[in-house]
């Protein structure tokens, strides 16, 4: 059969029309959307995207959720993956089976990337931070810190995420408080002031309670504390450092509200 010019100019012509219309793809609008959102929502283009990012590794076995600022992410694999995060200050929660064991917040850098590992027992560990250049986002780079973190420092957990204090520091701080403060009030105004630029393991936090005189002000820097802990599911051992039942109780009632 001849295939006439015309013919060809209109088989072109009605699939032209087709692409305009995008009428024979395969989508599904539901066209029944009374009383949910509009079908035309307010677009915003000029978005000012953050372009940071944070990779976390959790090296046990579990199925958590990490919660870092307004993204969340869950799975069994261990890798959790942020992109597009804004510079500054952006709290970050994880969940295990859905109850939450760690909360903190991370201080990021623009156009950076924070490699870090967390462990249940110890927090969060700061495996590596450097720019990303280029939008070239390296993944062999972060696998290979991730294959060989910590090289030769063993056990050393000095490369704790700044936000905790390492033992070293935490030692250091330690010595300067008795040595300038005799008093329960002294003391605990002192720790004080640092707790609000650092964060406590619930055996720091032991250590601390212990060291007051009495009781009633254990279970006042006790109270205080809690929320300044990055391991609050062994906040148990914190009550050993009280000296009465009576005050451990009150500080398990004051957890159990928290």
């Amino acid at each position: 059969m001849k295939f006439q010019k015309n013919d060809a100019e209109s088989l072109n012509a009605r699939r032209q029309d087709q692409r305009n219309n995008n009428s024979g793809n395969s989508g599904f609008r539901n066209n029944k959307n009374s009383g949910r959102r509009p079908m035309n929502p307010n677009y915003q283009w000029n978005m000012n995207y953050g372009s940071s990012e944070v990779f976390l590794r959790i090296p046990e076995q579990g199925y958590f959720s990490v919660e870092l600022g307004d993204q969340q992410i869950s799975n069994s694999s261990g890798k959790y993956r942020f992109f597009d995060l804004p510079s500054g200050r952006i709290p970050i929660s994880i969940y295990d089976n859905g109850f939450l064991i760690y909360r903190t917040t991370l201080n990021v850098r623009n156009n950076s990337r924070l490699v870090l590992d967390f462990f249940t027992n110890q927090g969060l560990y700061l495996l590596d931070s450097y720019p990303i250049q280029n939008d070239y986002y390296g993944f062999n780079n972060w696998n290979d810190v991730w294959n060989n973190p910590y090289g030769n420092t063993g056990n050393d957990w000095s490369g704790n995420y700044p936000d905790v204090m390492n033992d070293n520091a935490f030692r250091e701080f330690f010595d300067v408080m008795k040595k300038n403060s005799s008093f329960d009030d002294n003391k605990i105004a002192f720790i004080n002031q640092q707790s609000r630029f650092s964060m406590f393991t619930s055996q720091q936090i032991n250590v601390l309670v212990k060291d007051l005189s009495f009781d009633k002000n254990k279970l006042i820097l006790a109270k205080s504390l809690f929320s300044k802990c990055v391991d609050k599911q062994r906040y148990f051992v914190v009550g050993e450092a009280l000296d009465f039942e009576k005050s451990r109780r009150e500080l398990m009632d004051f957890i159990s509200k928290y």
